[in-house]
């Protein structure tokens, strides 16, 4: 089936090559005589302006300062990536929507006008009058590691895609460009959400929008480790990026390599891999090669909530604006190990670092 691109423009790559029998529908195939494009060229046909999505669900923040007061924000994995890729995307023809579920409390009222503060799009966010958003409180060690303590079961994110009511929401997604979500934001919908989302990425990834996926596996959100393998592969099958913090998935698949997560995932049709090894440099698998990029030393660890998050918005951002993937990648740890050094998950404004400089040179091989 050739793919449709109804209510937005065409990519200028819209010529590419169908023949090759086992490649999924939409995607952008190499042309082994050199007619098709590369297949890191994976964001230079977007429309401009673009319009990202990110799906996931925000929750009440409580944690405890170093004078032992409990403080409150708002938080939650895919919401700091939208955060702090608004941030980065900041004067460019990229605007950044969150879309979730919310109730019409003081509390999901606050939520909102944060949100908007950020920079972010709310005009797709349900509110729905029976429901409060989920709640969660952070524990931190002397080293800097996190424990999380969530009340979540009940919470509005969690039937954000249920009903006819949200008939209006899924369509909406059909009108973006890039589709961020995390395992998190599959983990938290009912079966119900969970297949109309599935069903409404496929139906977008057809007409040409780019799908980012951060696997963040949450084994309690599961209701055994097969249910997420499944549910985990379906998605597979439409994604363009991935960010993989790479202990989730062998807890979640039991890989024994970074190599033999790179051809599964391959196999599965995945563009762009990118593996998350905490301090140990990351590894890019481009599909012509697998890079490898260094981190950036902090200087004193004091909260790693959000490093990963950080890096994914950071890199998603960087090549968003052009970048190629090693220069993505350099974006990524120089916001995340900024980000470690604060306390909570999302640093002040003023302290978000200056970028590493584009080449737009090297860029142009993106």
């Amino acid at each position: 089936m050739e793919p449709r691109y109804k209510n937005k423009k065409a990519p200028d790559d819209a010529g590419y090559s169908t023949a090759v029998s086992n490649a999924r529908p939409g995607r952008r195939v190499c042309d082994e005589s050199g007619g098709g494009l590369p297949m890191t060229t994976l964001f230079k046909s977007l429309p401009s302006p673009i319009r990202v999505a990110l799906v996931g669900e925000c929750m009440i923040e409580l944690q405890r300062d170093s004078a032992g007061t409990i403080t409150q924000a708002f938080g939650g994995d895919t919401l700091n990536a939208a955060v702090y890729l608004a941030r980065l995307c900041q004067s460019t023809a990229i605007s950044v929507d969150y879309i979730t579920a919310i109730g019409q409390d003081p509390f999901s009222e606050a939520m909102c006008q944060t949100w908007q503060a950020e920079g972010l799009g709310t005009q797709n966010v349900r509110h729905l009058p029976d429901a409060l958003p989920g709640l969660y409180f952070i524990q931190t060690d002397e080293q800097g590691e996190r424990q999380f303590l969530y009340w979540r079961g009940e919470a509005a994110a969690r039937r954000c895609f249920d009903g006819h009511e949200a008939a209006q929401t899924l369509a909406a997604l059909l009108n973006y460009d890039v589709i961020y979500l995390s395992g998190i934001s599959l983990a938290v919908l009912t079966a119900e959400g969970r297949a109309r989302l599935l069903e409404t990425l496929a139906e977008a990834r057809m007409q040409g929008t780019r799908i980012v996926f951060d696997n963040n596996y949450r084994p309690r959100l599961w209701p055994d480790r097969g249910a997420a393998q499944h549910c985990y592969q379906a998605l597979l099958a439409l994604v363009d990026l991935a960010l993989i913090t790479w202990e989730d998935d062998v807890e979640l698949f039991g890989f024994s390599s970074p190599e033999a997560l790179f051809r599964t995932y391959a196999q599965s049709g995945v563009t762009e891999i990118v593996l998350k090894r905490g301090e140990a440099p990351c590894l890019i698998h481009t599909g012509r090669q697998v890079l490898t990029i260094p981190g950036e030393k902090a200087q004193q660890v004091v909260d790693t909530t959000a490093a990963g998050d950080s890096f994914s918005a950071a890199y998603l951002a960087c090549r968003l604006q052009g970048g190629n993937p090693e220069q993505a990648a350099r974006w990524g740890h120089r916001l995340a190990v900024n980000v470690i050094q604060h306390r909570g998950a999302l640093i002040p404004p003023p302290a978000m670092p200056a970028m590493p400089a584009l080449s737009y040179s090297l860029a142009a091989q993106a």
